[in-house]
């Protein structure tokens, strides 16, 4: 409902969206205080350094930002090369500020970069390979942090590798202090419950805030202060005193120095712009960042917060979702989120003092988790039994070495499994393509590979396309299409239809895939070898198909950008639909589906699969609106979402649903005394309208073939009405 008008940039853009931001902001506050304080600790820094950054990469970074909605600040995936850098540099205050000199040399190159527009290079390193060794800095994580949680003194964990911290758990469950851990199981329960609830209200309260309200007052019954370790408890001291030139120098002629320097620059430049390009998908104006300035600007606020004692800062992914579905419009948020945590620095210091360690302990072990849960495995093995080998051979090489080597045994692996299934050597690095234009259409003729090593000038040559046009590219004379190159080619197919372009794919009718996820890797050979076993669900769908003339088809397909702009996608993204159904009736054509929502506004990002009912192709102008049946969500979200359309004339109606939109005349017009009967004499269903078409769902889950019928006849009677 919010798509209508781009949201202003600059001064424009905070008169426009002020209130919107601020909201956003202090919501993505209270997530970024308890995570900034433990990935410093975790990091071997003080832990007010935490919140330095953040304030850094809020109130600083936000001006020179190319992204919108991404949120700077300091990120777990960056806690083993701080603490790695500490430790081998000195450790203690000395090691602190040598590792600052190292984050200050790795931004003024990676400030360099951005101005050579190295931004690209980020499509080089395949998904696989990148996720596992995100896995393994959860898992690194983990290694560490449950010590932590048990109440063991942090000091006496120093200089032991991940494999040693593992095997000295049983030691540390055996030496557990009852009362630390007791806080910290409470603070793991409250993680990983709340996304089990399905309370829309508890689902808008960050979990990271809640672990705060609960575990100080337990501190505090307790009496961590007197009766436990200095160890137990968040130390920030006389922090602004501390905020001064700390970086030091001295020890730039040092190998070590300059393996953490390429290391800081790799891991802080790789994520930073994935989660660029990430956020952009989930920006409701899908805007598009540009990712040479982020990375110029994240150098500037990395250069800066390694002169004053901060961490180095990333466009953090998970606060970054969250400003997204929290409502945030414009880089003021990410100020905002920045000015509240120098508000807090300055007046509440003494309560941050009040947090027990081992609560930030389970909210980085919660992080760790989702990193390398065992749902990631999963995923990557439906892309592909070779991309789960590369997965694991990354995360296993980086927690026995480091995160170069480990990336780079990932990156030789996927070549290993290219050159196997048939990748020739001249097109590993070079794209082969012939390229054809017409007045009104592209044609592309791909041969040899289309793989992540090649990625960057496929991209050049997508850029060189027009929009408006009919692009048709073919793989028949391709040998081997990777999935990184898959993801890449879905992008670009959303992105063009976008601007009123086509895309047509041809020449993978007889290619074997290497799973049967939509974006698999495949390469030529007879034919797909998946072939499709459905389950009973699906046997009960087909059956109701058959017998209501629908054409059924199991199969996850893509949605391109058939749900785009309607409400339900606010704060969900909708990339797949399966067990699709389809037909044509009286009031238009007709298509049911099971969509998957995956909730992105949060760190434990959650899916709820959904049976819906979308009419389109009706002969009749319908207005843009949103109607779901009244409740205390409703109004809550009337708060942030905009007014509730009611219609004295007719209070049960208006008592029933809560409805929105921005043309209020038009609604209002719209829903006349025959249209507002009819759903008055019916059970309440959520529908919503955007650009003349229609959605129906009864509620967020799946329906079965009985339930199916019955919404399917309330949609087709409700468009009868409209269109009469």
């Amino acid at each position: 409902m919010k798509t209508l008008e781009i949201p202003k940039d600059g001064l424009e853009g905070l008169k426009q969206n002020w209130k919107s931001d601020i909201i956003s902001g202090f919501l993505v506050f209270l997530l970024a205080l308890p995570l900034s304080l433990g990935i410093a600790k975790a990091s071997q820094f003080p832990a007010a350094m935490g919140v330095l950054t953040a304030m850094i990469g809020g109130i600083f970074v936000s001006f020179f930002a190319g992204s919108r909605l991404t949120i700077k600040g300091p990120a777990a995936g960056l806690i083993t090369i701080c603490a790695g850098a500490v430790t081998e540099l000195g450790g203690g205050d000395t090691g602190w500020h040598l590792a600052l000199g190292v984050i200050v040399v790795a931004a003024a190159i990676q400030i360099l970069f951005g101005f050579l527009k190295f931004g690209t290079l980020s499509d080089f390193f395949p998904h696989s390979a990148v996720h596992g060794m995100l896995a393994a800095i959860g898992l690194i994580i983990f290694s560490k942090q449950i010590h932590v949680l048990l109440g063991i003194d942090p000091a006496t964990l120093k200089g032991l590798e991940p494999i040693e911290l593992y095997e000295l758990i049983p030691h540390s469950i055996a030496n557990a202090d009852p009362r630390v851990m007791l806080v910290g199981i409470v603070s793991l329960v409250i993680i990983f419950g709340m996304p089990l609830i399905k309370s829309k209200i508890v689902k808008s309260i960050p979990a990271p805030m809640v672990v705060l309200v609960v575990t100080i007052p337990m501190a505090l019954i307790m009496d961590f202060k007197h009766t436990e370790p200095a160890f137990d408890l968040v130390k920030i001291g006389n922090f602004w005193s501390e905020v001064r030139f700390n970086a030091d120098f001295s020890a730039i002629g040092n190998p070590i120095f300059w393996k953490y320097v390429f290391m800081f620059l790799f891991v802080n430049s790789l994520e930073s712009l994935l989660t660029v390009k990430a956020i952009d998908g989930l920006d409701p104006w899908k805007r598009a960042s540009n990712p040479n300035k982020d990375l110029v600007a994240v150098g500037m606020g990395n250069a800066l917060s390694g002169l004053l004692g901060g961490l180095p800062m990333i466009s953090e992914v998970a606060r970054s979702s969250a400003n997204v579905n929290f409502g945030g419009r414009t880089r003021w948020a990410n100020f905002f989120h920045g000015f509240f945590l120098l508000v807090a620095m300055l007046l509440f210091i003494p309560v941050i003092e009040m947090i027990p360690n081992s609560a930030l302990a389970a909210l980085l072990i919660a992080v760790g988790y989702r990193l390398a849960s065992p749902n990631e495995f999963f995923k990557t093995y439906k892309v592909g039994a070779e991309q789960l080998v590369i997965f694991v051979v990354t995360i296993l090489v980086t927690v026995a070495t480091d995160l170069l080597i480990g990336i780079g045994s990932g990156i030789l692996a996927k070549f290993f499994f290219h050159i196997l299934n048939g990748a020739p050597f001249k097109g590993l690095f070079k794209p082969r393509y012939e390229f054809v234009e017409s007045n009104d259409e592209y044609t592309i003729s791909i041969s040899d590979a289309a793989i992540f090593s090649n990625l960057i000038g496929f991209k050049k040559m997508f850029a060189r396309i027009k929009p408006g046009k009919k692009v048709i590219l073919n793989f028949t004379d391709a040998r081997i299409v990777d999935h990184t190159f898959m993801e890449e080619l879905h992008h670009f197919e959303e992105e063009y239809q976008h601007t009123g372009g086509s895309v047509s794919i041809l020449g993978f009718d007889h290619f074997e895939f290497f799973s049967g996820h939509p974006l698999a890797a495949r390469k030529a050979g007879k034919g797909n070898k998946f072939e499709i076993q459905l389950n009973t669900r699906q046997v009960a769908l087909r059956k109701f198909a058959q017998l209501n003339d629908y054409a059924f088809n199991p199969m996850k397909v893509r949605t391109a950008l058939k749900y785009k702009d309607f409400p339900i996608a606010s704060g969900n993204k909708i990339q797949y639909e399966e067990n699709f159904m389809e037909k044509y009736s009286e009031v238009g054509k007709i298509s049911i589906s099971d969509i998957t929502l995956t909730q992105v506004g949060r760190p434990e990002t959650s899916d709820t699969q959904i049976t819906v009912v979308q009419i389109n192709e009706m002969d009749v102008r319908i207005p843009d609106f949103a109607l779901e049946p009244e409740g205390i969500s409703t109004k809550l979200s009337e708060i942030f979402s905009g007014k509730d359309l009611d219609f004295h004339e007719h209070p049960e109606f208006s008592k029933k649903y809560y409805l929105r939109g921005l043309a209020e005349n038009e609604i209002r017009a719209f829903f006349s005394g025959k249209v507002v009967s009819f759903l008055e004499s019916h059970e309440a269903i959520h529908i919503e309208a955007h650009k003349n078409r229609l959605l129906f769902y009864r509620r967020l889950d799946l329906l079965e073939p009985i339930e199916i019928e019955s919404l399917e006849k309330f949609a087709e009677e409700f468009a009868q009405q409209i269109q009469s």
